[in-house]
């Protein structure tokens, strides 16, 4: 691993989150980098990680992006598509000068590979450690964490502004992509004005909002959509109406013809019922590897739930995954959130 971490910190300006000196020059460094994000990505991962390594592409510039095989969902596919970047190989691994991890909270949940364990992979080379999870450890050798930032996305575009490198529409829409998505458009508290601006310069600079709208909105395949329909059927609610999970186990998601990387945005199921303000979706994406799924909503957290099961996040949004079965996991967890959310008194907020 990487020493001696230096953290950098969270300093508005005129257009959002002023980015250090000391990140923009680590990075416009390297020549050879690996551009990294978390497993099972979604838009805020891939549109960041994509994004970056477009932008900093130059002359005696080559960087390569990590996506191992499976990683991409079927939804998201489009994103790879629309950046066309070449992914990394292991001799690319080999002889990279250096690694930008974005939207990753822990080393361990790098997409890097099953064969990359515990960070050896860095080989101890520089690593900049850009992410918006309060719960980063701070593993890089730079780390600009912006917790109150409601994407990464935003912070990529904060760091290309600051390093004059330039813009096109491509890059523009894989933003606005993450953006979006990261603040379930715009309707989350982490939406600031600054995410705003951030948008609108984006659509000016070619965030093609229609095309986006469609394929992350209104284009599911029939298996995505027997796949929601096995989260509807498997809703269950508790406490009062407060607390709310569902589950997919490994043979519902085969037979809906998804796998482990279409899971994500199903969480909204549970958490759209009226009065729930604390939801859950448990997945058995691999046999015998249940991933959990975690949001509050109003005054109700849930970084320190996950954590409790070796996971973390955002305050109110958050994951973790434990190494058992399905059924054995809600047995596990359910308990826990049950009493969890007791420490909240539940009163409607306005």
């Amino acid at each position: 691993m990487p020493q001696g971490t230096h953290v950098v910190g969270d300093k508005e300006s005129a257009h959002g989150v002023a980015v250090p000196a000391d990140v923009v020059a680590q990075v416009l460094a390297l020549h050879k980098p690996i551009v990294v994000s978390h497993v099972v990505p979604d838009a805020d991962a891939l549109g960041s990680a994509f994004a970056m390594a477009l932008g900093v592409k130059r002359d005696g510039c080559a960087p390569k992006v990590a996506l191992p095989d499976g990683s991409l969902s079927q939804r998201l596919t489009f994103l790879f598509e629309m950046a066309d970047i070449p992914v990394a190989t292991d001799a690319d691994y080999e002889s990279a000068d250096g690694f930008i991890i974005l939207d990753t909270a822990k080393i361990g949940r790098s997409n890097v590979g099953k064969e990359r364990k515990a960070g050896d992979w860095l080989a101890g080379r520089p690593v900049v450690n850009i992410d918006h999870h309060e719960t980063n450890t701070r593993f890089g050798t730079i780390d600009w964490i912006v917790a109150a930032c409601g994407s990464t996305c935003e912070l990529v575009y904060y760091f290309l502004r600051a390093a004059d490198r330039p813009i096109t529409a491509e890059m523009a829409s894989l933003m606005f992509a993450g953006i979006q998505t990261d603040t379930l458009g715009f309707s989350l508290p982490t939406t600031r004005a600054s995410t705003l601006r951030t948008a609108a310069a984006l659509v000016e600079l070619g965030a093609n909002i229609g095309m986006l709208g469609e394929r992350l909105g209104r284009s599911q395949r029939k298996s995505e959509f027997d796949l929601l329909r096995v989260v509807y059927d498997n809703t269950r609610v508790l406490a009062d109406g407060r607390l709310a999970y569902s589950s997919a186990s490994h043979d519902e998601i085969r037979d809906a013809g998804c796998s482990a990387a279409d899971i994500d945005e199903q969480i909204n199921v549970p958490r759209s019922l009226e009065g729930v303000e604390l939801a859950m979706l448990f997945s058995e994406g691999r046999k015998g590897k249940t991933r959990i799924n975690f949001r509050g909503s109003g005054e109700v957290t849930v970084a320190e739930l996950a954590a409790r099961f070796g996971g973390g996040g955002h305050t109110q949004a958050a994951g973790a995954i434990l190494d058992c079965g399905l059924q054995d996991a809600i047995e596990q967890v359910v308990p826990v959130a049950a009493e969890h959310l007791k420490t909240f008194d539940g009163t409607p907020k306005a």
